[in-house]
């Protein structure tokens, strides 16, 4: 989402790093890209106005005009300014598995209500934590349907009333049977319009009476920049919703709404959707969010998604074989299906220190290439992939024949996987390992 406004940044402090000192007039000119780079993404310009004034008032004070380091001084204080920006306060989305928690998700349609009601549940789906979902949405063709289909997929039940079309039944039914189930999370899926209208909202005001959640989610897309920022105020206003859920940030969006949000509904986003699967949803954490626009990776979710979705005794004891060049196809293909589990491969780079702000802007990631790989591998004996030294010309073509790739992919994974052993050796030494610090910005 930020890769533009992440570009941007990253030009202006090179700029301010490759000063020996800074003069005033560096530090204005540096802050004028600033500003101009927010608002291409479509940041309200109120907040951009603020933001550049409080970070100007801190770099012409003494913090970085005396600093040994004046550029590095600089970016120090804008990612605590976009930490600022953002900051969601301590709120944190609680659950206990003694007693019934009720959540409403409002937003307008189109933005990713049902499927956040999904990914919401399917994330609370663990210590005990038993979810139900409630399809609430009578007015958009299908989205009942949508809901049940979602729970499927989920393991999660889905409760409705055939052919009603009153909110308060459905909820009162929904009630009875999460009491009955010793149900933890009831989350309701409410409807939407293509704008807001008082119909809607008194609706969904009727639903909140009833219902009495104990938290309201706003969904809003990401995409729709200022609008969603617009929209929220809007039903924060009415609503007085707790906190905001951002869908589809793993688009090619702005990034205006994630840095906007917060200041104008002073409510903080606590989720946000980073794909289309009911996996992919994130806590939100303000300082990971600002170290990510700052290309300064973001290492502490990298390990909660390993430790989530991998099993680091396996991932331990392969690294040991990689450092000791053990390493097999074999446990190359396990690495790829490691990696898989984890989200697209451009996500786990720009989370990697050092290397997001360092993809090309023209490169193109495919995910589809893994599968590739895994197809080349499994193609192969089981004596080729413990001694890739022995497959030739001949055995190459029939590696490629049998997984419908071309000889030029199979050359190009065995090089790739020599280069990979080769590395792994340089860096098995002190003065390797000093090499990687640097090449990872410390």
């Amino acid at each position: 989402m930020f890769n533009s406004l992440s570009e941007k940044l990253d030009k202006v402090f090179r700029n301010l790093k490759g000063k020996g000192y800074l003069t005033e007039q560096n530090i204005k000119d540096g802050l004028r890209e600033i500003r101009v780079a927010l608002l291409e993404a479509d940041v309200n310009f109120r907040i951009v106005k603020n933001f550049v004034a409080e970070v100007q008032t801190r770099a012409l004070g003494t913090e970085v005009m005396k600093s040994l380091t004046p550029g590095q001084q600089i970016v120090k204080i804008v990612y605590e300014q976009l930490a600022a920006l953002m900051d969601t306060e301590g709120f944190e989305f609680k659950v206990y598995n003694n007693r019934l928690t009720k959540v409403m998700m409002v937003g307008l349609q189109g933005s990713g209500k049902t499927t956040a009601c999904a990914k919401l549940a399917l994330l609370h789906r663990k210590n005990n934590i038993k979810p139900m979902m409630v399809a609430c949405d009578v007015h958009r063709p299908a989205a009942v349907e949508q809901l049940k289909v979602l729970g499927k997929q989920v393991d999660i039940p889905v409760v409705s009333v055939e052919g009603s079309k009153d909110v308060i039944e459905i909820a009162d039914a929904a009630l009875r049977q999460a009491h009955k189930d010793l149900t933890n999370l009831l989350i309701f899926d409410t409807a939407g319009r293509l704008h807001i209208d008082a119909e809607m909202m008194e609706e969904v005001s009727r639903l909140k009476d009833f219902v009495k959640p104990d938290y309201i989610f706003f969904v809003a897309d990401a995409m729709t920049g200022q609008e969603a920022v617009n929209v929220a105020k809007e039903f924060h206003d009415k609503l007085a919703f707790d906190a905001v859920i951002l869908t589809k940030m793993d688009s090619d969006a702005r990034g205006g709404a994630a840095l906007s949000i917060k200041a104008v509904t002073e409510r903080p986003v606590a989720f946000i959707g980073t794909g289309e699967k009911t996996g992919d949803i994130e806590v939100f954490h303000a300082e990971r969010m600002a170290s990510r626009i700052l290309g300064m990776g973001d290492v502490l979710t990298l390990i909660e998604k390993a430790e989530e979705k991998l099993n680091l005794e396996e991932e331990e004891k392969m690294a040991r074989k990689l450092l000791k060049s053990q390493f097999t196809l074999n446990d190359y293909l396990k690495q790829m299906q490691s990696i898989k589990k984890m989200g697209s491969l451009e996500s786990i780079i720009r989370m990697i220190p050092g290397l997001g702000n360092r993809i090309p802007k023209d490169a193109v990631l495919d995910d589809d290439a893994l599968k590739h790989v895994e197809a080349i591998i499994q193609s192969m004996t089981e004596e080729e992939r413990d001694k890739p030294d022995i497959i030739n010309g001949s055995r190459r073509l029939r590696i490629a024949k049998g997984c419908g790739r071309s000889v030029t992919e199979v050359n190009r994974l065995l090089r790739v996987f020599n280069d990979t052993l080769k590395m792994m050796k340089r860096f098995n030494n002190p003065k390797g390992r000093k090499e990687l610090e640097r090449m990872m910005g410390g």
